[in-house]
């Protein structure tokens, strides 16, 4: 009897050990171990904290700067305090306090202001502090500097497409981007940022990725084909576009912020738009270059009239832009939109305009198309490319100095994959092109695809 009594003794001591377990942890009653997924409307809302905090490229950065920002609807104006840096905190004291124009705008998820000022009155190469907010809440304080205003040496970042699982993918790179080159004057993008030109968690997400180094490192974009959306009257730019960055709007007109140009420490960078008026840009283009007081001349655009993807070919557009790019002899064309990379020698096209021809292989234009998000395609291997890759996301880390521009570009684990230098020549010659590939093979063929296809099998949830 005193065993039988014993063991239930034992067994009501489990239980009861059991019991307590299970209400600790919420589970027996409450069931709060069952994980809460945040909606994307809980994930992206905004409130009076400004968030999505981005730096942008003026016309003249030396002078002025740009920033954007966006709040709730409960902000009654938009701030910005600026001062030079200093090494202590006594800036803090007297910063210079600017107005900021606001607009609403009214995503899938939520209406939200979005707020941009233009910090001018900039002493070049300055190092200045600013911090946005309403008065009452702020932001961190940043730091930026302004441009010299005559050639000196800096580095930029260029992307190609980020586009697709932005957050938990492209975030990698752009972050190994900025461990490689924390001093950077520019961020580079070649469209394509995100996929769904209006939706608003997309947007959420390429910030959230990029985190302060957009609040640091001015901006300078260009829009790809998916910040487009269709409608009756044509291809319509995403509503976010303009009120999330403030660009310059020196451009044709109807494409302001889409196409323009900004000159930096003796290079124009010049931001075309080719998803729409193609034609337009053309006299544009031919009129800025001309009267283009640089070194150096640097295009960004997102469709690549060099493209690097089997059945991509933009044809009409070569036709059309590159006899100006030869005219002008543009130094470096940087592009995206065929999900792999691809970098030529010098190329030029065949015109009458320039009597320039292609079988002169020592004149002309670098092109090159490269990814930096995780969507990719396949590589159709032509003559024109010195080194191209699949399935790999890269970033390129450019630096102009003097007479000369180096480019790297790199993994997303910080691997040297294609290099080279462009070297100016005096009195118009051609530029001289080094190549300093890395003795190590393309990635190209059945290795790099298999890979592909193994990611695209886990996310359905299996593997081979």
């Amino acid at each position: 009897m005193s065993k039988i009594r014993n063991r239930l003794d034992l067994a009501g001591i489990i239980l009861m050990v059991v019991s307590m377990t299970l209400t600790l942890s919420g589970s027996w009653s409450h069931g709060h171990d069952v994980p809460h997924k945040y909606s994307d409307a809980e994930a992206q809302k905004p409130s009076p904290l400004p968030d999505r905090i981005n730096l942008c490229i003026t016309a003249t950065p030396s002078k002025s700067m740009a920033v954007n920002w966006r709040t709730d609807l409960s902000v009654n104006q938009g701030l910005v305090e600026i001062a030079v840096a200093q090494a202590g905190p006594m800036f803090i004291r007297s910063p210079r306090q600017l107005k900021a124009v606001s607009e609403v705008l009214k995503s899938d998820l939520s209406e939200a202001l979005y707020h941009s000022v233009v910090m001018d009155q900039l002493v070049p190469e300055n190092l200045y502090a600013y911090r946005v907010g309403d008065g009452l809440n702020w932001s961190e304080w940043f730091h930026f500097r302004a441009a010299p205003t005559t050639p000196k040496p800096f580095r930029f970042i260029y992307f190609g497409d980020a586009q697709n699982d932005v957050k938990s993918l492209w975030s990698r790179v752009i972050r190994s981007a900025f461990q490689d080159a924390p001093k950077a004057a520019l961020l580079v993008h070649a469209g394509d940022l995100i996929n769904s030109p209006n939706r608003d968690v997309e947007w959420g997400d390429w910030f959230e990725a990029a985190g302060f180094i957009n609040g640091m490192m001015p901006l300078l974009a260009t829009p790809g084909n998916h910040e487009y959306s269709k409608s009756p009257q044509g291809p319509a730019l995403s509503k976010h576009w303009r009120p999330q960055f403030t660009f310059p709007t020196n451009g044709p007109a109807g494409l302001e912020e889409t196409c323009y140009y900004s000159d930096y420490a003796g290079v124009r960078f010049v931001s075309l738009n080719s998803n729409e008026r193609q034609q337009e840009q053309v006299n544009w283009l031919d009129s800025i270059l001309a009267n283009n007081p640089n070194r150096w001349t640097i295009l960004t655009f997102h469709h690549p009239i060099y493209s690097a993807a089997k059945g991509r070919d933009n044809k009409s557009l070569r036709e059309m832009w590159q006899p100006v790019f030869d005219k002008h002899k543009v130094d470096l064309v940087l592009t995206g939109h065929d999900h792999t990379y691809a970098r030529s020698g010098l190329l030029i096209h065949d015109n009458q305009m320039t009597g320039t021809n292609v079988r002169d292989s020592k004149s002309g234009t670098v092109y090159v198309v490269s990814v930096s998000g995780p969507k990719m395609y396949r590589v159709d291997r032509e003559e024109w490319m010195k080194r191209a890759a699949e399935n790999t996301q890269l970033y390129q880390i450019i630096e102009v100095d003097g007479d000369r521009i180096r480019y790297e570009s790199r993994t997303a684990i910080g691997t040297l994959y294609d290099a080279f230098e462009l070297v100016k020549k005096p009195n118009g010659q051609p530029n001289e092109l080094i190549d300093k590939i890395p003795n190590t093979p393309e990635r190209l063929g059945d290795e790099v695809r298999t890979s592909r296809s193994q990611l695209m099998d886990s996310r359905r949830g299996f593997t081979r």
